[in-house]
């Protein structure tokens, strides 16, 4: 009895139309007082009642295969992107069902009301997409999908559950890599944003003596070849290959602010993600260096096929710390590790030109043997109050303080400048298009 009650019970529930039919009989009972001539009707209408539900419940439990259900997760769920997910369904059953589907996705989105609604015609397959866009990286825990049936009738539905609890794991935005790495594969970066650069002179490595063809450089022309040949033969060139790239990534309490949802050390990850692609498919050596109050990790800069995965796995398990950046110990890493003069693009904030100021020596230091190029961002919110209209007195204190802001991070990029020191001020959300464009104009400029 037990079990026949944990079977059927437990996965029994009210259909809307079953209050309906209790609230008709009850109101015909109450009608049947004041006329004694009804007394029969609201007992038949009950009887009735009874047996569509006892109808309705062999309908749903007839068969030994009602419905099937499938929900299609990646391997992995790409941070700070729309991942698309889905789930098939399929009907057994001889007639036609009205479905409710919970997906019971993992805490961190903070949905409480995915619910899919559907009809499924005997026989029929259909399929529920549907994205979800996290912002952590980690391990998000999946649930399982509750399936509820209903029958034309709709007096109950039936519930069916299906797939077990799954960990899927959230890794650096890598479908924003793909995107990036076919176009730059294709040389149409510039559908992403990024710019076409005017090369200045010309790479020093040559590649071949080649026949010349409409729209090469006459100046690259090679007369002793051409003469050999009796026809016009050209030098080519190829950019400077195997030159050092290092994203170092602050993960101190300055990266923890959020934007959009992610924090600022989330874009940067996703940002030196792109930034190794890019550099590896123009045949740089990517490599990579983590910052908080000590150092982190070391992926020394490479370019075998492996080296992706490694920078991959090793900024999948980063996280915010709460104290200051110990940037002497970074300054000393740096000159123990890098034994050639490599491009340095370091990703932290700087709220205030105190907190620059601090690590200006130091900035300085590693300048003298390296290219650096400082990543820090715009506040955006502070820069929209700076620019909205005040309408009192408060307003104009707000918007004073805000442009103070805004107007201090310009003179951050100033005072680098004055150092021979590069940058870039930007938003998070342009903040990968603008590292890409200012690493391929310092490549075409020769300036590694």
């Amino acid at each position: 009895m037990k079990k026949l009650f944990k079977k059927y019970y437990t996965d029994l529930f009210p259909g809307k139309l079953l209050f309906v039919g209790i609230g008709t009989c009850a109101v015909l009972f109450l009608f049947s007082f004041f006329l004694p001539a009804l007394s029969a009707v609201p007992y038949l209408c009950f009887l009735v009642f009874i047996v569509l539900v006892l109808l309705d419940f062999i309908l749903l439990y007839s068969g030994k295969k009602q419905v099937f259900l499938r929900r299609n997760l990646p391997d992995r769920l790409s941070n700070g992107d729309e991942n698309q997910l889905s789930i098939d369904l399929e009907n057994f059953y001889s007639f036609g069902i009205h479905l409710g589907i919970i997906d019971e996705i993992p805490f961190q989105f903070q949905k409480r009301d995915l619910l899919f609604n559907s009809d499924l015609n005997a026989g029929g397959k259909k399929t529920i997409s549907y994205t979800l866009r996290p912002t952590k990286r980690g391990e998000y825990i999946f649930g399982q999908v509750r399936l509820y049936v209903q029958s034309p009738l709709r007096l109950i539905m039936r519930r069916f559950n299906f797939e077990n609890e799954v960990t899927i794991p959230v890794y650096p935005s890598f479908l924003q890599l793909r995107k990036y790495e076919l176009m730059a594969i294709s040389n149409r970066l510039n559908e992403m944003g990024i710019k076409k650069v005017r090369r200045i002179g010309q790479s020093m490595e040559f590649d071949q003596v080649k026949n010349y063809v409409q729209g090469d450089d006459y100046r690259r022309l090679n007369w002793k070849a051409t003469a050999r040949k009796g026809e016009l033969m050209v030098n080519s060139y190829v950019d400077e290959k195997a030159q050092h790239v290092y994203a170092i990534i602050d993960k101190s309490r300055v990266m923890k602010m959020p934007f959009n949802g992610l924090s600022l050390l989330d874009y940067a990850i996703n940002a030196s993600l792109v930034l190794a692609n890019v550099a590896l498919v123009k045949d740089d050596k990517a490599g990579l260096i983590t910052i908080s109050e000590e150092i982190g990790s070391v992926v020394p800069a490479d370019r075998r096929p492996v080296q992706m995965g490694k920078i991959m796995e090793v900024l999948y398990k980063e996280k915010t710390r709460y104290l200051e950046t110990n940037i002497e110990a970074l300054t000393l890493t740096i000159r123990k590790v890098l034994k050639q003069r490599s491009l340095l693009i370091y990703f932290s904030n700087f709220e205030s030109m105190s907190a620059l100021q601090r690590q200006l020596p130091f900035l300085k230091e590693m300048a003298k043997f390296h290219l650096l190029l400082i990543v820090f961002f715009e506040n955006t919110e502070l820069k929209a109050m700076s620019e909205d209209a005040a309408t009192n007195v408060e307003g104009i204190y707000i918007k004073t303080i805000a442009a103070k802001f805004v107007y201090e991070k310009k003179l951050m990029v100033r005072e680098l400048a004055k150092h021979g020191i590069l940058s870039i001020l930007t938003p998070p959300e342009k903040l990968t298009v603008n590292v890409v464009n200012r690493y391929l104009a310092i490549k075409a400029q020769q300036k590694i």
